[in-house]
């Protein structure tokens, strides 16, 4: 009886750890996945997309940014949160051979201008100015929604920018230029009022990794074409079209990019190494330290991607109508109806039929220049007539 009684002691307690065991094994699964689930923290993605430049032989610094605009809109984020500032409309340009096309490779193979484009800033609404405005949300209250960025703490941002530029500054349009210290400030003033949760910056231009040397605020992210004291090349040379058509390093990005879909897991690291020097002669940059997560965690679709979370649930739920609720609502309708006052006529008539009512006639008066012009016209005649000298006999 005592070697039965300490032999089921000893099942229990074996079965007690088992147990144990596999709930903390459950558990631990479990916070996985809500890990997994929340990892990113961000619940919105946004687009900010610049081509900085104008005049036909920067053809392909459109064609880089409308590139970009492609993939994003193909991976999930909608137009409503792209804005897409392009300083130059190639498409309507006289030298176009294909009007209405921009092409990002050679032979005229693929379209980047598509049948959809919305273009949010164009021509010389491009500028520092505005776009500094677009980042920190210091725009006039009239500004149409497509034309803001409403973003918040829990926004995704991908800021893409190409152009012509040097040590520390990216020119706008031959004309202006933003500094990489009104570029820290512009980010710094975006978390301080809470309008991005992550930060991804991607610069093609000559010497770009000067634009991230001065970035100070928290969850940046940013990637460069080149190196400071180097040049940004251009790819693909078009005979037909008489320009280069991109840059080599955004080429190469979208190369990669082309390969991605909204379910890749496919992380930041593999970003970093689509183009080497072998490929892009210059030699492309990229800074984390501001960046709080390890960047082999961070999937590439959480900034160029709109992935919807969707959580699945074992719950039955009934699709049917609630007969009660229906009929509640359809008297609290009814009773509305009975007190609005009841509408007059002229109201009642159909729009079609208001609209093609002929206007009331209104009674004819001359204008007041007429009546003038005619008393000058009779003293004319006057004149011309009896002359001055019977002016006595009037008066």
């Amino acid at each position: 009886m005592v070697a039965t009684s300490f032999l089921s002691q000893g099942v229990t307690a074996v079965a007690g750890l088992l147990l144990l065991s596999f709930g903390s094994l459950a558990t631990s699964q479990i916070e996985d996945q809500a890990e997994q689930f929340f990892r990113s923290g961000h619940t919105n993605n946004w687009a900010v997309l610049v081509c900085t430049s104008r005049f036909w032989f920067n053809y392909r610094h459109v064609a880089n940014t409308l590139s970009v605009y492609r993939s994003v809109k193909r991976l999930g984020i909608p137009d409503s949160h792209i804005v897409l500032m392009l300083a130059d409309d190639m498409a309507c340009n006289p030298r176009n051979p294909k009007p209405a096309t921009v092409f990002s490779h050679k032979n005229m193979e693929l379209n980047v201008y598509g049948d959809d484009v919305e273009v949010d800033y164009r021509s010389y609404e491009v500028t520092v100015e505005n776009f500094l405005r677009v980042l920190t949300g210091r725009i006039p209250p009239s500004t149409p929604r497509s034309k803001r960025l409403l973003s918040d703490d829990r926004s995704n941002i991908l800021i893409y920018m190409t152009g012509h530029g040097g040590n520390g500054f990216l020119k706008f349009q031959d004309s202006e230029e933003i500094t990489n210290i009104e570029l820290a400030d512009a980010f710094e003033q975006m978390w301080q009022k809470r309008r991005y949760n992550e930060l991804l910056f991607i610069i093609d231009t000559c010497q770009g990794a000067s634009m991230y040397e001065r970035f100070y605020s928290p969850n940046i992210m940013a990637l460069a074409s080149s190196q400071v004291g180097e040049d940004s090349l251009s790819h693909q040379p078009d005979p037909a079209i008489g320009v280069h058509l991109m840059d080599r390093y955004t080429f190469y990005v979208l190369e990669f990019l082309e390969e991605i879909n909204p379910a890749s897991q496919t992380n930041m690291n593999d970003l970093f190494q689509v183009c080497p020097k072998s490929l892009c002669v210059s030699t492309p940059g990229h800074r984390t330290d501001l960046f709080q997560r390890d960047p082999k965690n961070v999937l590439i679709t959480d900034f160029f991607g709109s992935v919807r979370k969707v959580e699945i649930t074992t719950e039955t739920i009934s699709l049917q109508p609630d007969l009660g609720i229906m009929e509640s609502s359809y008297k609290e309708d009814r009773m509305d109806e009975d007190l609005i006052e009841p509408l007059k006529y002229a109201e009642q008539l159909p729009v079609a039929q208001i609209i093609h009512q002929k206007p009331k006639p209104k009674d004819w008066h001359p204008p007041g220049g007429f009546i003038l012009g005619l008393w000058a016209l009779i003293i004319m005649v006057f004149f011309k007539t009896y002359g001055i000298k019977h002016m006595k006999f009037i008066f």
